[in-house]
Protein backbone atom coordinates (compact mmCIF):
# COMPACT_ATOMS: atom_id res chain seq x y z
CA UNK A 1 0.00 0.00 0.00
CA UNK A 2 1.24 3.48 -0.91
CA UNK A 3 1.85 5.65 2.16
CA UNK A 4 1.80 9.46 2.11
CA UNK A 5 0.69 12.31 4.35
CA UNK A 6 -2.97 12.11 3.32
CA UNK A 7 -3.17 8.32 3.82
CA UNK A 8 -3.81 8.66 7.54
CA UNK A 9 -6.77 10.97 6.88
CA UNK A 10 -8.20 8.32 4.56
CA UNK A 11 -7.75 5.64 7.23
CA UNK A 12 -9.32 7.89 9.87
CA UNK A 13 -12.34 8.63 7.66
CA UNK A 14 -12.85 4.93 6.95
CA UNK A 15 -12.61 4.12 10.65
CA UNK A 16 -15.07 6.90 11.51
CA UNK A 17 -17.64 5.67 8.99
CA UNK A 18 -17.28 1.93 9.59
CA UNK A 19 -16.39 1.83 13.30
CA UNK A 20 -13.63 -0.63 12.50
CA UNK A 21 -9.93 -0.69 11.54
CA UNK A 22 -9.68 1.75 8.66
CA UNK A 23 -6.41 0.35 7.36
CA UNK A 24 -7.87 -3.15 7.01
CA UNK A 25 -10.64 -1.84 4.76
CA UNK A 26 -8.25 0.35 2.77
CA UNK A 27 -6.00 -2.63 2.03
CA UNK A 28 -9.00 -4.79 1.14
CA UNK A 29 -10.39 -2.34 -1.45
CA UNK A 30 -8.75 -1.71 -4.81
CA UNK A 31 -10.89 1.38 -5.31
CA UNK A 32 -9.81 2.86 -1.98
CA UNK A 33 -6.19 2.01 -2.78
CA UNK A 34 -6.57 3.80 -6.11
CA UNK A 35 -8.02 6.87 -4.39
CA UNK A 36 -5.15 6.76 -1.91
CA UNK A 37 -2.70 6.89 -4.83
CA UNK A 38 -4.56 9.77 -6.50
CA UNK A 39 -4.67 11.93 -3.36
CA UNK A 40 -0.95 11.96 -2.58
CA UNK A 41 -0.68 15.63 -3.61
CA UNK A 42 -3.19 16.77 -0.98
CA UNK A 43 -0.62 18.00 1.55
CA UNK A 44 2.08 19.10 -0.87
CA UNK A 45 0.85 22.64 -1.38
CA UNK A 46 -0.42 24.50 -4.43
CA UNK A 47 2.61 23.75 -6.58
CA UNK A 48 2.00 20.00 -6.71
CA UNK A 49 -0.19 18.61 -9.43
CA UNK A 50 -3.76 17.95 -8.39
CA UNK A 51 -5.64 14.84 -9.50
CA UNK A 52 -9.16 15.98 -10.10
CA UNK A 53 -10.47 14.46 -13.34
CA UNK A 54 -10.57 10.78 -12.38
CA UNK A 55 -11.51 11.48 -8.76
CA UNK A 56 -14.38 13.69 -9.87
CA UNK A 57 -15.63 11.03 -12.29
CA UNK A 58 -15.85 8.66 -9.31
CA UNK A 59 -17.41 11.38 -7.15
CA UNK A 60 -20.28 12.27 -9.47
CA UNK A 61 -21.11 8.64 -10.16
CA UNK A 62 -21.16 7.96 -6.42
CA UNK A 63 -23.52 10.88 -5.89
CA UNK A 64 -25.87 9.22 -8.36
CA UNK A 65 -25.36 5.82 -6.71
CA UNK A 66 -26.07 7.16 -3.21
CA UNK A 67 -29.19 8.93 -4.45
CA UNK A 68 -30.50 5.69 -5.97
CA UNK A 69 -29.52 3.22 -3.24
CA UNK A 70 -29.79 5.22 -0.02
CA UNK A 71 -32.02 8.21 -0.76
CA UNK A 72 -34.50 6.41 -3.01
CA UNK A 73 -34.07 2.86 -1.67
CA UNK A 74 -34.00 1.41 -5.17
CA UNK A 75 -32.11 -1.60 -6.50
CA UNK A 76 -29.02 -0.25 -8.26
CA UNK A 77 -28.97 -3.17 -10.70
CA UNK A 78 -32.31 -1.90 -12.04
CA UNK A 79 -31.09 1.72 -12.29
CA UNK A 80 -31.42 3.16 -15.80
CA UNK A 81 -28.02 4.81 -15.45
CA UNK A 82 -26.86 8.40 -15.03
CA UNK A 83 -27.02 10.68 -18.05
CA UNK A 84 -23.60 11.75 -19.30
CA UNK A 85 -24.50 15.42 -19.65
CA UNK A 86 -25.65 15.52 -16.01
CA UNK A 87 -22.43 13.91 -14.80
CA UNK A 88 -20.28 16.17 -16.96
CA UNK A 89 -22.06 19.30 -15.76
CA UNK A 90 -21.82 18.22 -12.13
CA UNK A 91 -18.06 17.55 -12.20
CA UNK A 92 -17.51 21.02 -13.66
CA UNK A 93 -19.40 22.51 -10.70
CA UNK A 94 -16.87 21.05 -8.26
CA UNK A 95 -13.83 23.04 -7.03
CA UNK A 96 -11.12 23.24 -9.75
CA UNK A 97 -13.39 21.29 -12.08
CA UNK A 98 -14.83 23.95 -14.35
CA UNK A 99 -12.53 23.11 -17.26
CA UNK A 100 -12.43 19.33 -16.99
CA UNK A 101 -12.99 17.42 -20.20
CA UNK A 102 -14.91 14.20 -20.78
CA UNK A 103 -11.92 11.87 -20.91
CA UNK A 104 -12.11 10.49 -17.36
CA UNK A 105 -15.75 9.51 -17.68
CA UNK A 106 -15.24 7.95 -21.08
CA UNK A 107 -12.05 5.93 -20.79
CA UNK A 108 -9.12 7.38 -18.84
CA UNK A 109 -10.30 6.36 -15.39
CA UNK A 110 -10.81 2.74 -16.42
CA UNK A 111 -7.48 2.69 -18.26
CA UNK A 112 -5.53 4.10 -15.32
CA UNK A 113 -7.27 1.84 -12.81
CA UNK A 114 -6.15 -1.18 -14.83
CA UNK A 115 -2.62 0.22 -14.98
CA UNK A 116 -2.45 0.07 -11.18
CA UNK A 117 -4.39 -3.19 -10.89
CA UNK A 118 -3.62 -5.13 -14.08
CA UNK A 119 -4.91 -8.44 -12.76
CA UNK A 120 -8.43 -7.21 -12.01
CA UNK A 121 -11.27 -7.74 -14.43
CA UNK A 122 -13.39 -5.02 -12.85
CA UNK A 123 -13.93 -1.60 -14.42
CA UNK A 124 -14.73 1.39 -12.26
CA UNK A 125 -17.16 2.87 -14.78
CA UNK A 126 -19.71 0.87 -16.71
CA UNK A 127 -21.24 2.71 -19.64
CA UNK A 128 -23.68 2.14 -22.44
CA UNK A 129 -22.34 4.19 -25.33
CA UNK A 130 -25.50 4.32 -27.51
CA UNK A 131 -27.64 5.72 -24.70
CA UNK A 132 -24.86 7.72 -22.96
CA UNK A 133 -25.81 6.12 -19.65
CA UNK A 134 -23.25 5.52 -16.89
CA UNK A 135 -22.98 3.41 -13.74
CA UNK A 136 -20.29 2.88 -11.14
CA UNK A 137 -19.26 -0.72 -10.61
CA UNK A 138 -21.09 -1.76 -7.47
CA UNK A 139 -18.71 -4.69 -6.93
CA UNK A 140 -15.93 -2.22 -6.11
CA UNK A 141 -18.08 -0.55 -3.46
CA UNK A 142 -18.58 -3.70 -1.40
CA UNK A 143 -15.68 -4.62 0.88
CA UNK A 144 -15.65 -7.63 3.18
CA UNK A 145 -13.42 -7.63 6.27
CA UNK A 146 -13.72 -10.19 9.08
CA UNK A 147 -16.82 -11.70 7.43
CA UNK A 148 -18.64 -8.36 7.46
CA UNK A 149 -19.52 -6.43 4.31
CA UNK A 150 -19.19 -2.66 4.12
CA UNK A 151 -20.52 -0.26 1.51
CA UNK A 152 -17.77 2.34 1.08
CA UNK A 153 -19.60 4.71 -1.31
CA UNK A 154 -20.32 7.46 1.22
CA UNK A 155 -16.84 7.09 2.73
CA UNK A 156 -15.24 7.69 -0.68
CA UNK A 157 -17.34 10.82 -1.16
CA UNK A 158 -16.15 12.08 2.24
CA UNK A 159 -12.51 11.31 1.36
CA UNK A 160 -12.72 13.20 -1.93
CA UNK A 161 -14.37 16.11 -0.09
CA UNK A 162 -11.38 16.17 2.27
CA UNK A 163 -9.04 16.18 -0.72
CA UNK A 164 -10.94 19.07 -2.33
CA UNK A 165 -10.67 21.07 0.90
CA UNK A 166 -6.95 20.40 1.22
CA UNK A 167 -6.24 21.52 -2.36
CA UNK A 168 -8.51 24.56 -2.00
CA UNK A 169 -6.76 25.58 1.22
CA UNK A 170 -3.36 25.20 -0.43
CA UNK A 171 -4.32 27.37 -3.35
CA UNK A 172 -5.97 29.99 -1.19
CA UNK A 173 -2.68 30.14 0.70
CA UNK A 174 -0.84 30.61 -2.61
CA UNK A 175 -3.19 33.42 -3.65
CA UNK A 176 -2.82 35.05 -0.24
CA UNK A 177 0.98 34.87 -0.50
CA UNK A 178 0.89 36.54 -3.93
CA UNK A 179 -1.31 39.33 -2.58
CA UNK A 180 0.94 39.85 0.44
CA UNK A 181 4.03 39.97 -1.78
CA UNK A 182 2.35 42.62 -3.92
CA UNK A 183 2.05 44.81 -0.82
CA UNK A 184 5.74 44.52 0.11
CA UNK A 185 7.20 44.33 -3.40
CA UNK A 186 8.62 47.85 -3.19
CA UNK A 187 10.30 47.18 0.14
CA UNK A 188 11.51 43.63 -0.46
CA UNK A 189 11.95 42.92 -4.19
CA UNK A 190 14.35 40.04 -3.50
CA UNK A 191 11.62 38.06 -1.73
CA UNK A 192 9.30 38.53 -4.70
CA UNK A 193 12.06 37.46 -7.09
CA UNK A 194 12.83 34.31 -5.07
CA UNK A 195 9.13 33.42 -4.80
CA UNK A 196 8.65 33.49 -8.59
CA UNK A 197 11.94 31.68 -9.24
CA UNK A 198 10.88 28.87 -6.92
CA UNK A 199 7.70 28.38 -8.93
CA UNK A 200 9.80 27.09 -11.83
CA UNK A 201 10.35 23.56 -10.59
CA UNK A 202 9.82 20.25 -12.42
CA UNK A 203 7.23 19.14 -9.83
CA UNK A 204 5.07 22.26 -10.13
CA UNK A 205 1.38 21.81 -10.94
CA UNK A 206 0.96 21.76 -14.74
CA UNK A 207 -1.55 24.61 -14.76
CA UNK A 208 0.59 26.77 -12.51
CA UNK A 209 3.65 26.10 -14.68
CA UNK A 210 1.72 27.29 -17.72
CA UNK A 211 0.58 30.43 -15.88
CA UNK A 212 4.10 31.26 -14.68
CA UNK A 213 5.57 30.52 -18.12
CA UNK A 214 3.05 32.82 -19.78
CA UNK A 215 3.68 35.62 -17.28
CA UNK A 216 7.45 35.47 -17.74
CA UNK A 217 7.32 35.21 -21.54
CA UNK A 218 4.82 38.04 -21.75
CA UNK A 219 7.11 40.48 -19.95
CA UNK A 220 10.29 39.13 -21.51
CA UNK A 221 8.94 40.14 -24.92
CA UNK A 222 6.87 43.06 -23.60
CA UNK A 223 8.97 46.01 -24.77
CA UNK A 224 10.74 44.36 -27.69
CA UNK A 225 9.73 46.07 -30.91
CA UNK A 226 9.34 44.99 -34.51
CA UNK A 227 9.11 47.15 -37.61
CA UNK A 228 6.93 45.88 -40.39
CA UNK A 229 5.03 47.14 -43.40
CA UNK A 230 3.77 46.44 -46.86
CA UNK A 231 6.32 48.75 -48.47
CA UNK A 232 9.93 49.59 -47.62
CA UNK A 233 9.14 53.22 -47.01
CA UNK A 234 6.05 52.83 -44.83
CA UNK A 235 6.85 50.79 -41.74
CA UNK A 236 4.82 50.22 -38.59
CA UNK A 237 6.46 50.09 -35.16
CA UNK A 238 4.82 47.56 -32.85
CA UNK A 239 5.64 45.93 -29.53
CA UNK A 240 5.55 42.16 -29.30
CA UNK A 241 2.50 41.02 -27.37
CA UNK A 242 1.78 37.55 -26.06
CA UNK A 243 -1.77 36.19 -25.79
CA UNK A 244 -3.16 33.14 -24.05
CA UNK A 245 -5.42 31.40 -26.51
CA UNK A 246 -7.32 29.14 -24.14
CA UNK A 247 -7.53 27.73 -20.65
CA UNK A 248 -4.41 26.25 -19.11
CA UNK A 249 -3.80 22.53 -19.45
CA UNK A 250 -7.23 22.22 -21.04
CA UNK A 251 -6.69 19.37 -23.51
CA UNK A 252 -8.78 21.44 -25.88
CA UNK A 253 -6.72 20.76 -28.98
CA UNK A 254 -5.62 24.37 -29.23
CA UNK A 255 -2.34 26.22 -29.07
CA UNK A 256 -1.43 27.74 -25.70
CA UNK A 257 0.15 31.12 -26.55
CA UNK A 258 0.30 33.24 -29.69
CA UNK A 259 2.53 36.25 -30.20
CA UNK A 260 1.54 39.26 -32.24
CA UNK A 261 2.77 40.51 -34.72
CA UNK A 262 5.42 37.81 -35.39
CA UNK A 263 3.03 34.89 -35.26
CA UNK A 264 5.08 32.80 -32.85
CA UNK A 265 3.11 29.82 -31.57
CA UNK A 266 3.94 28.40 -28.13
CA UNK A 267 2.81 25.03 -26.81
CA UNK A 268 3.33 24.19 -23.12
CA UNK A 269 3.98 20.59 -22.15
CA UNK A 270 5.47 18.46 -19.39
CA UNK A 271 6.17 15.36 -21.43
CA UNK A 272 8.86 14.17 -23.81
CA UNK A 273 6.45 11.77 -25.51
CA UNK A 274 7.16 12.41 -29.19
CA UNK A 275 3.60 11.54 -30.19
CA UNK A 276 2.31 14.56 -28.24
CA UNK A 277 4.74 16.90 -30.02
CA UNK A 278 4.02 15.53 -33.46
CA UNK A 279 0.27 15.66 -32.85
CA UNK A 280 0.61 19.37 -32.02
CA UNK A 281 2.72 19.90 -35.14
CA UNK A 282 0.19 18.06 -37.31
CA UNK A 283 -2.63 20.25 -35.99
CA UNK A 284 -1.04 23.26 -37.68
CA UNK A 285 0.23 21.48 -40.77
CA UNK A 286 3.86 21.72 -39.63
CA UNK A 287 3.76 25.44 -38.91
CA UNK A 288 6.88 26.21 -36.79
CA UNK A 289 6.18 25.99 -33.06
CA UNK A 290 8.02 26.81 -29.84
CA UNK A 291 7.66 24.24 -27.09
CA UNK A 292 7.76 25.36 -23.47
CA UNK A 293 8.75 22.25 -21.53
CA UNK A 294 8.66 21.61 -17.80
CA UNK A 295 12.14 20.14 -17.64
CA UNK A 296 15.67 21.03 -16.58
CA UNK A 297 17.16 18.88 -19.33
CA UNK A 298 19.46 20.61 -21.80
CA UNK A 299 17.82 21.75 -25.03
CA UNK A 300 20.20 19.63 -27.11
CA UNK A 301 19.28 16.53 -25.10
CA UNK A 302 15.56 17.24 -25.52
CA UNK A 303 15.95 17.65 -29.28
CA UNK A 304 17.99 14.45 -29.49
CA UNK A 305 15.29 12.51 -27.64
CA UNK A 306 12.63 13.92 -29.95
CA UNK A 307 14.69 13.05 -33.04
CA UNK A 308 15.31 9.51 -31.82
CA UNK A 309 11.63 9.13 -31.04
CA UNK A 310 10.74 10.36 -34.51
CA UNK A 311 13.11 7.84 -36.05
CA UNK A 312 11.44 5.04 -34.12
CA UNK A 313 7.97 6.23 -35.08
CA UNK A 314 8.53 7.05 -38.76
CA UNK A 315 11.83 5.49 -39.81
CA UNK A 316 12.10 7.75 -42.89
CA UNK A 317 14.75 10.47 -42.68
CA UNK A 318 12.81 12.91 -44.83
CA UNK A 319 9.71 12.68 -42.63
CA UNK A 320 11.77 12.87 -39.43
CA UNK A 321 13.46 16.04 -40.64
CA UNK A 322 10.12 17.55 -41.63
CA UNK A 323 8.87 17.23 -38.06
CA UNK A 324 12.13 18.40 -36.51
CA UNK A 325 12.13 21.49 -38.73
CA UNK A 326 8.74 22.42 -37.26
CA UNK A 327 10.28 22.68 -33.77
CA UNK A 328 11.34 26.31 -33.87
CA UNK A 329 12.62 26.54 -30.30
CA UNK A 330 12.77 24.58 -27.05
CA UNK A 331 12.09 26.72 -23.98
CA UNK A 332 13.08 24.72 -20.91
CA UNK A 333 13.12 25.78 -17.24
CA UNK A 334 16.66 27.22 -17.40
CA UNK A 335 15.61 29.32 -20.41
CA UNK A 336 12.57 30.61 -18.54
CA UNK A 337 14.81 31.52 -15.61
CA UNK A 338 17.11 33.44 -17.97
CA UNK A 339 14.11 35.26 -19.45
CA UNK A 340 12.86 36.02 -15.94
CA UNK A 341 16.26 37.40 -14.94
CA UNK A 342 16.23 39.75 -17.93
CA UNK A 343 12.67 40.87 -17.19
CA UNK A 344 13.63 41.37 -13.55
CA UNK A 345 16.65 43.47 -14.55
CA UNK A 346 14.41 45.75 -16.63
CA UNK A 347 11.97 46.09 -13.72
CA UNK A 348 9.05 43.82 -14.62
CA UNK A 349 9.12 41.45 -11.63
CA UNK A 350 6.09 43.03 -9.97
CA UNK A 351 4.19 42.96 -13.26
CA UNK A 352 4.98 39.25 -13.60
CA UNK A 353 3.73 38.63 -10.06
CA UNK A 354 0.55 40.56 -10.85
CA UNK A 355 0.01 38.50 -14.00
CA UNK A 356 0.52 35.25 -12.10
CA UNK A 357 -2.04 36.37 -9.52
CA UNK A 358 -4.62 37.48 -12.09
CA UNK A 359 -4.30 34.34 -14.22
CA UNK A 360 -4.36 32.08 -11.16
CA UNK A 361 -7.57 33.65 -9.90
CA UNK A 362 -9.20 33.02 -13.24
CA UNK A 363 -7.80 29.53 -13.63
CA UNK A 364 -8.88 28.40 -10.17
CA UNK A 365 -12.25 30.14 -10.11
CA UNK A 366 -11.45 33.13 -7.92
CA UNK A 367 -12.96 35.53 -10.43
CA UNK A 368 -14.57 35.53 -13.86
CA UNK A 369 -12.51 35.99 -16.98
CA UNK A 370 -14.50 39.18 -17.63
CA UNK A 371 -12.73 40.79 -14.66
CA UNK A 372 -9.32 40.48 -16.28
CA UNK A 373 -7.49 43.58 -17.35
CA UNK A 374 -7.20 44.15 -21.08
CA UNK A 375 -3.51 43.20 -21.09
CA UNK A 376 -4.16 39.96 -19.23
CA UNK A 377 -7.19 38.89 -21.28
CA UNK A 378 -7.31 35.72 -23.31
CA UNK A 379 -8.24 35.53 -26.96
CA UNK A 380 -10.96 32.96 -26.39
CA UNK A 381 -12.30 30.32 -24.07
CA UNK A 382 -11.54 26.63 -24.52
CA UNK A 383 -14.10 24.54 -26.36
CA UNK A 384 -15.73 21.50 -24.85
CA UNK A 385 -14.96 18.29 -26.58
Amino acid sequence: MVQHEFTQKIIDQIAKDTQTNGKDILVASQLLEYINIKTKSANRGSKSRGSFANLYAIYVLLEDYINVVFNSSRNYSEHEGAIFSDLFRRQRELPFGNKLQNHALNHRLNEEFHKYFPSTKEQVIIRDIPSSRYWINQNLLKVTVANKEYDISRTIVSIINLYMSAKRDAFESFISTCEELQKISGEDPETVYNFISNLLEPNIDARLFEIVSFSILKYFYHDKKIFWGFTRTELNEENMKLYKTGRTNANDGGIDFVMKPLGYFFQVTETLDVKKYFLDIDKLEHYPMRFVIKTNEEKADVLLKLRNGAKLQFGIDKIVQKYMDAIEEIVNIPTLLNYFNEANRIGYTNKILEEILVQSKVEFNYQDASELSEDASELNEDDDE
